[in-house]
């Protein structure tokens, strides 16, 4: 008989909305939440355990299953649930996928399941009322030192602003919602709630890395930002869809790491850290600096733009061994990978953008580079 159950669980896996993890979409999940009649993966599982008076799981392939929660699980699943549990999801709201990091996935389960945010949409409050304001911890741009700041964000004035302190007439600094991008680096930044945001100033890409002890307020900035963005694109582009401008809410980076690089005018090849967002290769000396020692826009083939593997047989200086060079109209930059595989891993990255044909608003940006001093 228990053998009979548990084929039975494993047939259910056979529904096209089973096949893949109810909360980030992994292939193949092996759990199941008996309790909510999701099917999940093992590092969902995981999270679920630590809500268990909502969620309780079991292995589909290696526990035993009673009768009655073998009928649960075939009256719900995951298609069951999601309309249980996530019909009311807002557009901007980041959904995660098997690739990020734990904070977002853990308070995505917590607020389907726990908090039923999407269920009941005034639970919604925090991140869509269009107005925020809290304290975060903030990394000082010189000492490094994390402090405390108060950071307010109001889509009435389009803007994300911060403040040296709390009785300050005039914030430090005001970041346009236009040109204002939030990713969660908590490897880089050494916190699980570690957010950067980058914005322009100058038309030059400054960084700030905050992060707050409490995960749900974390996210909850996150997803504001996002509303804010979202809200700011619909009035921007009236004709847009919402699956058009969901993907230009936030955008995690298509590369980071050290490679090592040479200037047009020395020889010498230094260690830096890169960051590639979009269209922009920024060059840091160290991964958590505020401002970028140079940047380099990266347009596509028909404007002129290639990436080659290795580097011109003349090239002196480097010591790690893996080259790539990049050909813009106006020059070639030198670059130098430590292992083959991270030389491959930037090589795609590149190509991805280069093989993109360029948007009419990114000529203007190409455009701005060209005459920077």
């Amino acid at each position: 008989m228990a053998k009979e159950r548990r084929k039975a669980v494993l047939e259910l896996l056979q529904r096209p909305a089973n096949a893949r993890c109810a909360d980030c979409g992994a292939p193949d999940p092996d759990w199941a939440s008996y309790t909510l009649g999701v099917f999940i993966c093992l590092s969902c599982s995981g999270i679920h355990r630590n809500i268990p008076q909502v969620s309780k799981v079991k292995s589909v392939r290696l526990d035993t299953w009673d009768d009655a929660q073998v009928e649960f699980m075939t009256s719900r699943g995951n298609h069951v649930a999601r309309a249980a549990f996530e019909s009311k999801v807002p557009p901007f709201y980041y959904r995660p996928s098997a690739s990020d990091c734990q904070l977002l996935r853990e308070q995505w389960i917590r607020a389907k399941y726990e908090r039923q945010e999407f269920t009941y949409p005034e639970r919604q409050e925090p991140y869509s009322a269009g107005y925020r304001e809290g304290f975060l911890w903030k990394r000082g741009r010189d000492n490094g030192q994390f402090l405390s700041r108060k950071f307010v964000l109001t889509e009435r004035e389009g803007a994300l602003k911060y403040f040296n302190r709390s009785d300050a007439k005039e914030p430090k600094a005001i970041m346009k919602i236009e040109h204002l991008n939030a990713t969660f680096q908590p490897a880089k930044i050494g916190h699980p709630h570690g957010l950067q945001v980058t914005y322009l100033k100058d038309n030059s890409t400054r960084n700030i890395f905050v992060y707050h002890e409490d995960g749900k307020e974390m996210v909850d900035w996150f997803n504001a930002l996002r509303a804010a963005r979202f809200h700011y694109l619909q009035v921007a582009f009236p004709g847009a869809s919402d699956a058009d401008l969901v993907p230009k809410l936030s955008r995690n980076y298509l590369q980071e790491g050290y490679m090592e690089k040479t200037g047009p005018k020395t020889e010498g090849f230094r260690k830096r850290w890169f960051t590639m967002d979009d269209r922009r290769l920024m060059y840091f000396k160290d991964p958590l600096d505020a401002f970028a020692r140079g940047e380099v826009f990266i347009g596509s083939r028909e404007s002129g733009y290639t990436v080659l593997d290795g580097l011109p047989p003349s090239t002196q200086g480097h010591h790690w061994p893996h080259g790539i060079t990049i050909v813009t109209p106006e020059r070639r930059f030198l670059l130098a990978c430590e292992t083959e595989s991270e030389q491959r891993a930037w090589m795609e990255a590149f190509r991805k953008v280069v093989d993109r044909p360029m948007l009419p608003q990114e000529y203007a940006v190409e455009a701005h580079f060209k005459h920077k001093p």
